[in-house]
């Protein structure tokens, strides 16, 4: 596999990697332990339990090319194989498409950069479409080499995201890496020769849950066919709680569901689940619930900014959520303020001053909304214009309920909503 061109002083190297082969430009190298008779001895198992631990692709790759020029001490990883003959393909290709052409440069640093730009291309052009929603493309290549190695699974299956954490195996935690899948979990350990494999199927967990106790702080309780898994040790365990919590629920509407399931383009094919992807529905999910919309609702952005509250006479803190077909705010302060205004009820958008960045609202009930200290307030005001005009055509005009707003000030309770409009009752028999 090619790799984006990285930084690597050979000199700290040499002590986890033997060299195979090399010339003027490139040097093959393969990692100490690996082939070797008893696999190396201690040093074998003493790499490949930093490999494990440090989510090394040493680990699955054991193989790697790096570009040199001459008198220099800088090298750079420009690829990477599970196999000798991955490899040896990588090398034959570099020997016979690009050694001839770097003769012709003057200076080394001519060279490096034709190099590093041929790699990138190479990378462009394999992965072009598979990691584009990807959020970091590269790492997330690295991570799927790993997860494809380790457990052997159907090459359809999509991998989602990827965690460092520690598998409680009895009292002992064993530190590795968690696999979100769109049909599994799994986890690979390797420390000190032993190794720890495990796969499980999402419709097969009985019990998700986060726990705590006197040893562990916080962790992850995975109960499946009535045996008992703790993941502990992650860096944002809420995120990946729920996007574990995410995949399960997917994998029951697979189950029980099928006809909501294949209407839905993007789990309908695993290609299109990635984690910005499942990150983003979760938010809209507890958007829609929270305001009680229409579950089709999407959230499309959110703001922090104040609300003027006019009967409590003062700004209120909160965020405003914008979707395709509302604006909405919910207050942060204790003041159980929030408010539901429909996009097709909105008649002005205007700017306030520079000095308070504010934003006011105008409806077809006369109602105003003034909204303070947005930071992109300008482009605010742009979109929502934007957005208004393009749901005020006629089909949105003539609506059972026009507008509904909710405000619930210090335990004071004002429901404000305009009826049925006028000309709707008129066409009723």
């Amino acid at each position: 596999m090619w790799l984006k061109p990285e930084e690597v002083l050979l000199k700290n190297a040499l002590k986890l990697w033997v060299q195979e082969r090399s010339n003027q430009y490139f040097v093959l190298q393969r990692r100490r332990g690996y082939g070797e008779e008893g696999g190396g001895g201690l040093a074998g198992l003493l790499v490949g339990t930093l490999d494990a631990v440090l989510d090394s692709t040493s680990k699955v790759a054991p193989f790697r090319i790096l570009h040199q020029t001459p008198d220099s001490q800088v090298y750079w990883s420009i690829a990477c194989g599970s196999s000798r003959e991955e490899i040896t393909e990588h090398w034959n290709w570099l020997e016979h498409n690009v050694m001839k052409t770097l003769s012709v440069f003057d200076s080394n640093e001519d060279i490096t950069s034709f190099v590093q730009g041929k790699i990138r291309g190479l990378i462009a052009e394999e992965g072009k479409g598979s990691f584009v929603k990807e959020e970091d493309p590269e790492k997330f290549r690295e991570g799927l080499m790993k997860f494809e190695k380790c457990f052997g699974l159907p090459e359809q299956e999509k991998l989602v995201t990827y965690y460092s954490c520690s598998y409680w195996k009895g009292r002992v935690p064993c530190q590795g890496w968690l696999y979100l899948s769109t049909n599994f979990l799994s986890f690979y350990s390797f420390l000190l020769g032993a190794e720890i494999k495990l796969i499980i199927s999402w419709d097969e967990i009985s019990k998700l849950e986060k726990t705590s106790n006197v040893i562990l702080t916080e962790s992850i309780h995975v109960c499946s066919r009535g045996e008992d898994h703790y993941f502990s040790m992650f860096l944002h365990i809420s995120e990946t709680f729920l996007l574990m919590e995410q995949l399960a629920n997917y994998a029951v509407r697979r189950l029980f569901d099928k006809e909501t399931f294949e209407n839905d383009l993007v789990l309908h094919d695993p290609l299109q689940i990635t984690k910005r992807g499942l990150e983003s529905r979760a938010h809209s999910e507890q958007f829609s619930a929270f305001f009680r919309l229409p579950k089709e609702e999407t959230l499309k952005e959110v703001h922090e900014c104040f609300l003027w509250v006019p009967f409590s006479h003062y700004n209120t803190h909160g965020k405003m959520c914008i979707s395709e077909n509302y604006i909405c705010f919910a207050s942060q302060d204790g003041s159980l303020c929030s408010v539901i205004i429909p996009l097709r009820e909105v008649i002005g958008v205007d700017k306030g001053d520079a000095a308070n960045r504010g934003v006011s609202i105008s409806t077809k009930g006369k109602t105003a909304f003034r909204f303070t200290e947005v930071r992109d307030f300008e482009q605010l005001v742009a979109k929502l214009r934007m957005k208004c005009n393009a749901t005020s055509s006629p089909q949105h005009i003539n609506t059972e309920v026009t507008a509904l707003l909710f405000l619930d000030v210090k335990k004071s309770v004002c429901v404000v909503s305009c009826m049925r409009n006028k000309k709707a009752m008129t066409k009723q028999p």
